[in-house]
């Protein structure tokens, strides 16, 4: 299926921030400027830019046009069903540790599918509600196939373009399928302290994998939200 051209634009802005020509707070090229570039119209660069704002990468500026966001947002693990955005479920969060290379729980393990002692990508976030209290806390595991690949995944500070459109820039995979497991149980010690919650507190842990075209695990996604908070809501049609 051929690209259109909005999402050209957008990739091709994804790939300018992620290379550092705009940061954090900076204009990007006006719609009039793009338009020209690429030979298209206004309305095309406006869904591409619309595309960007809905990742959670720009943010409109009245008069001014449109800029790199300055708090970048994510979405707690769980969820991510096809068109779907980083707005949607989306919060500002918090980077916790360096990611490093170790050995998964057990689940995880099992859901990447990866062999005894066999090591994986771990990094943290923590999840921020609006009053800047722990929403929840993410641990997202990558195999070394998906992080060998994707070097910046090892850097401390956020990816702006976010992990699942720099993960198919560079590898050519993304996800088709997601399989989200939620558990209740009470709690670690590191977990309360990260979320502000006195011990003992039960918590909702949700597993999320993502699996991409040929059902190979990307990433597993492991979100553990105080049971004060948790919420989920499903809608469905009833005969």
């Amino acid at each position: 299926m051929p690209v259109l051209k909005y999402e050209q634009i957008a990739s091709d802005l994804r790939t300018r921030v992620a290379n550092g020509e705009f940061g954090p707070g900076d204009l990007l090229p006006s719609g009039r400027d793009l338009a020209e570039q690429w030979g298209v119209s206004r309305a095309t660069v406006v869904k591409a830019y619309d595309i960007l704002r809905q990742d959670g990468l720009v943010v409109a500026r009245q008069g001014s046009g449109f800029l790199v966001t300055e708090a970048p947002v994510a979405r707690p693990a769980g969820g991510r069903r096809a068109g779907s955005t980083r707005l949607s479920g989306g919060a500002p969060y918090r980077r916790l540790g360096t990611p490093d290379r170790t050995v998964p729980p057990a689940r995880v393990a099992e859901s990447l599918g990866l062999g005894h002692g066999e090591e994986a990508l771990r990094r943290v976030r923590l999840m921020l509600l609006e009053d800047g209290t722990a929403q929840s806390l993410v641990t997202a595991w990558f195999p070394a196939s998906v992080a060998d690949a994707a070097p910046r995944l090892t850097a401390k500070g956020p990816i702006a373009e976010g992990t699942t459109h720099y993960v198919r820039r560079e590898t050519g995979r993304f996800p088709v399928e997601g399989v989200d497991v939620t558990t209740v149980r009470l709690a670690t010690e590191e977990e309360a302290r990260h979320l502000g919650v006195e011990q003992p507190t039960a918590v909702a842990v949700t597993l999320h994998t993502a699996f991409d075209q040929r059902h190979r695990a990307l990433v597993c996604e492991e979100g553990v939200c105080p049971s004060h908070i948790f919420e989920q809501t499903d809608n469905y049609p009833m005969q």
